[in-house]
């Protein structure tokens, strides 16, 4: 059950709103399956929309400063204007598309460090939007998606934690102005070489874009070096059990640190 709550906009005595989510746990590409419970207040209510959309906890920059805020994305209306008698009760089911390319909360059941995400239910009322607590959703990755972590936990890489970026990646066919990224400290079979490795997703319908960063340690009188670099999953590539992408991640990896930067 999700948790009731008055609308703002009208006060002690004004309707009541109780979004209710049937499987918060899904994939990209799933469909979330839920409903909007209202009860009629002490007068009528004239509703312009009722919408709901997914929101996470985004980092931002902020001048010279990082900082986070809550952004919406992925909006779906779930009902055009109408009246809500006093004391009516009225149930609103829906169906919201979760994107290919929503961030990940957990795998396998493990919560993922730094990652939540919400459905936002907006009642909008003279043009403004009421807004309430998020209810939780939780996203397992896809196949492909989950190949691609679980060959880099097998070559030793430690996650530290996960951010959600507000920003673009370039090249990329990014359906939001944000992304996630998952950063890790060295396997042992890398130390010395590099300091931290950062990977993202970009998913479409037929497989996922992964993107490497590496930090390359500095040697003496040297900086430390950021190299990016990307290679794809296709979806139909692990429809089977088995899949093991560690010697792609592993190529790939050894591919950024051999290669020769502005001071070798």
């Amino acid at each position: 059950m999700g948790i009731k709550r008055f609308l703002a906009a009208f006060g002690i005595g004004g309707p009541s709103i109780d979004t209710v989510i049937e499987q918060p746990l899904v994939r990209p590409g799933d469909r979330l399956v839920g409903r909007v419970d209202l009860v009629g207040g002490e007068v009528e209510a004239r509703i312009d929309e009722i919408a709901v959309s997914l929101a996470a906890r985004v980092e931002v920059e902020i001048g010279d400063h990082e900082g986070q805020t809550t952004m919406e994305f992925s909006r779906v209306a779930v009902s055009g204007p109408f009246v809500l008698a006093a004391g009516e009760q009225r149930r609103l089911p829906f169906e919201y598309p979760v994107s290919l390319q929503s961030p990940l909360t957990e795998v396998d059941g493990r919560p993922l460090p730094r990652a939540a995400l919400g459905l936002s239910t907006d009642v909008v009322i003279g043009g403004q939007p009421d807004k309430g607590d998020l209810d939780p959703v939780r996203v397992d990755p896809l196949p492909a998606q989950r190949a691609v972590l679980e060959a880099v936990d097998r070559l030793g890489f430690g996650l530290v934690k996960t951010d959600i970026e507000h920003g673009t990646r370039h090249g990329t066919r990014q359906e939001f102005p944000l992304y996630q990224e998952f950063e890790y400290r060295a396997a042992p079979r890398y130390a010395g070489r590099l300091n931290e490795m950062e990977l993202s997703f970009v998913a479409d319908d037929r497989g996922v874009d992964v993107l490497i960063e590496v930090d390359k340690r500095g040697g003496l009188f040297l900086e430390s070096q950021d190299r990016f670099g990307r290679f794809r999953v296709e979806h139909a590539a692990v429809a089977g059990a088995g899949t093991d992408l560690a010697p792609v991640v592993a190529e790939q990896v050894d591919s950024l640190l051999r290669r020769r930067g502005l001071f070798g």
